[in-house]
């Protein structure tokens, strides 16, 4: 809105040709992200108390959890509407994929405020069924891939990190892959939110890794350099990237240990999703199980519990996912968030250097 308003007065008043720049209006998304995230959070975990909009304990938890019930939850709330407006403000609305992003980022998070609704309403504290949910996750991450792979000039080869000839074109197949980046990674940044501000770290690491990739990406020259797909318009997703990464920000403020807010399924069905429809359009869907590698492992650990149980009868961890292990190993919550941050910040290094290494 900014964007449309105030670069046009760039022909009276040159100080205003700044706005054209995607970093300056990144910047300037960011700060707006983070004085909306640090200003609403509070008010939000004070309605949320009144309206005893609440966490309640799990069974499928450890019982140390008992002294997280009564936390305000759907948190996700916050960072949707710490996101959406500063991208609104100084994103280019004429972009096609800034639209596709935002309408991911508000149909999984309805989604995840159905299942966080149902959960509260409910005497068992459980959500909207997993099949139920599935299936929603599946049909709009239908509709957000054939709203790309019918986008005029969208590409449908697979870049592979590290490799800079294999590009395997996938066809009409994309369709079925870009489905499965997205509900699958919408599930895992779901499982990885269980300790206080595991999830957003890792959400954090990724965001950035996209930030920088949708600029190269989204610029012809730095992608010829770098002998990457170019990928016209995906540059104002910077803008976005740049959003969710001062929303994410103010929301880990308040969600750090101990939390005063949860994200609830609202946030991280949400998040996920969106980061995967990012990875889908800047062409590096791979790359993401490299930046996201905290969320593989968390939906691994959680895949690996449930076949071995079926088939062996046993269990290789304590209890799934993977941090509810280290958990019950005697491992306190903040070492647990704090190697897992680190891990996250590593993958993400990981990330970036196959810029480079190709």
């Amino acid at each position: 809105m900014f964007y449309h308003i105030l670069y046009p007065l760039h022909i009276k008043f040159t100080v205003f040709n700044v706005f054209r720049y995607i970093t300056f209006r990144t910047v300037l998304a960011i700060l707006s992200a983070l004085i909306i995230s640090f200003f609403l959070t509070p008010y939000v975990i004070r309605k949320f108390n009144e309206w005893k909009i609440k966490s309640d304990k799990r069974e499928d938890v450890p019982e140390r959890h008992i002294e997280k019930k009564g936390t305000p939850t759907m948190g996700g709330f916050v960072i949707l509407v710490s996101t959406i407006i500063p991208t609104l403000l100084w994103a280019d609305l004429r972009n096609y994929y800034i639209w596709i992003v935002t309408f991911t980022l508000l149909s999984f998070g309805g989604i995840g405020f159905m299942d966080d609704i149902k959960k509260l309403r409910s005497a068992n504290g459980k959500g909207i069924s997993g099949r139920t949910k599935l299936y929603l996750q599946i049909f709009f991450a239908f509709l957000i891939s054939i709203l790309l792979y019918f986008k005029y000039g969208f590409i449908t080869e697979l870049t592979i990190p590290f490799f800079k000839n294999i590009t395997p074109n996938l066809g009409i197949f994309y369709i079925v892959l870009c489905i499965f980046i997205i509900v699958g990674t919408s599930n895992g940044v779901n499982l990885t939110d269980g300790l206080d501000g595991l999830a957003i770290g890792p959400v954090l690491t990724v965001c950035t890794t996209f930030l920088l990739f949708a600029y190269l990406v989204g610029n012809i020259k730095f992608a010829q350099y770098l002998q990457i797909f170019y990928v016209k318009g995906a540059g104002e997703l910077t803008i976005l990237c740049g959003a969710m990464l001062g929303a994410g920000i103010g929301f880990l403020w308040y969600n750090t240990y101990p939390a005063e807010l949860f994200m609830g399924d609202t946030g991280s069905l949400s998040l996920g999703a969106s980061l995967a429809a990012i990875a889908v359009i800047i062409k590096q869907e791979v790359l993401l199980v490299i930046a996201g590698g905290i969320f593989v492992l968390e939906t691994s650990s959680v895949i690996i519990q449930v076949l071995s149980f079926k088939w062996r009868g046993k269990r290789v961890f304590k209890m799934a996912p993977i941090h509810h292990h280290f958990e019950l190993k005697g491992w306190n919550e903040g070492k647990i968030v704090v190697r897992f941050w680190i891990i996250s910040l590593i993958l993400g290094l990981i990330a970036l250097s196959t810029l480079k290494l190709r």
